[in-house]
C-alpha cells in the first residue's frame, strides 16, 4: 500500500496585503510500502510541509493523499486523529517531550491518545532503545540523544505502520547519531515505511530513495543501491 500524493497543493494565506505562499505546487509522489524515504531542500522548499500532510497534521488544498489504503481526506476529524494514532510515528528535532513528565510517562502519553495506557509496554519500548534505566528520568535529566531515544520509543508504542522522522539526527553529535540511525534501520528491516526529512546528505544516504524538493516542486530523484547512487533528474 504505502503512500499516494496526487497533484498535492498547499498554499498558506496570512494578513491582507500578503501574497499567499505556496508551500507545495502539484506533488505526485508514490512511497512503497516497507521503503525508507529521504527529503532534501533549501528553507522554504516544502518538506516539513509534505512531511505534515503525509502525517494528517495539515490538509492539502488540492490533490489527494492516500496512506496504507486509506484516503485521509475523506475522514472526519475524530475518524482521521483514530488513523493517525494507530497508522503514524511521529520522530521530532525538537523532542516535544513534556518536561515535567518522566521518559516513561512521555512515552505511555502517546498510548493516551491511542487507547489505553500500559505501562509494561511503554518500559518495554524504552528498553527497545536502550533506555530502561532512564524511565524514571525527566527530559532535564537526559542528554539530547537520549531524548531523540525517547521520542523513537513514543513513536513506536502504538505499532504504527508509518514512520515520519523529520530532522531526526539534526541536534545530534556524531555518536548519538550513530545510534539514532541504527534504530531508524532497525525499524526499516521490519518493513515499516519511513520518510525522513534531513539536511545531511549522508544521512540521507542510509535511504533507500531521495527526492530533492525545490521552491514546492520535485526537483531531482536519487535512487541508492548497494554499489553506490544512481541519479535521475526530474521536473
Amino acid at each position: 500500500m504505502g503512500i499516494e500524493l496526487l497533484g498535492v497543493g498547499k498554499t498558506y494565506t496570512s494578513q491582507a496585503g500578503v501574497p499567499p505562499v505556496r508551500a507545495l505546487d502539484n506533488v505526485t509522489l508514490s512511497v512503497n510500502s516497507g521503503e525508507w524515504l529521504a527529503v532534501m531542500g533549501p528553507s522554504g522548499s516544502g518538506k516539513s510541509t509534505l512531511v505534515n500532510l503525509i502525517g494528517c497534521l495539515d490538509s492539502p488544498t488540492s490533490g489527494g493523499i492516500v496512506v496504507e489504503g486509506t484516503d485521509v481526506g475523506k475522514l472526519v476529524p475524530q475518524a482521521l486523529n483514530r488513523f493517525r494514532a494507530e497508522t503514524i510515528g511521529f520522530i521530532f528535532q525538537q523532542f516535544h517531550l513534556i518536561p515535567y513528565l518522566t521518559a516513561l510517562e512521555n512515552v505511555m502519553l502517546a498510548q493516551y491518545f491511542h487507547s489505553m495506557t500500559n505501562e509494561g509496554q511503554a518500559l518495554e519500548a524504552l528498553q527497545r532503545v536502550g533506555l530502561a534505566d532512564r524511565a524514571g528520568h525527566l527530559p532535564a535529566r537526559l542528554s539530547g540523544g537520549e531524548q531523540q531515544r525517547v521520542c523513537i520509543a513514543r513513536a513506536l508504542i502504538n505499532d504504527p505502520k508509518v514512520i515520519l522522522a523529520d530532522e531526526p539526527t539534526g541536534n545530534l553529535d556524531a555518536q548519538n547519531e550513530e545510534i539514532v540511525l541504527r534504530l531508524l534501520h532497525e525499524l526499516h528491516r521490519q518493513g515499516r515505511t519511513l520518510v525522513m526529512v534531513t539536511h545531511d546528505p549522508t544521512v540521507a544516504q542510509q535511504a533507500d530513495r531521495r527526492v530533492d524538493l525545490s521552491h514546492g516542486h520535485i526537483a531531482a530523484e536519487t535512487v541508492y543501491v548497494a554499489v553506490g547512487a544512481c541519479n535521475s533528474k526530474v521536473g
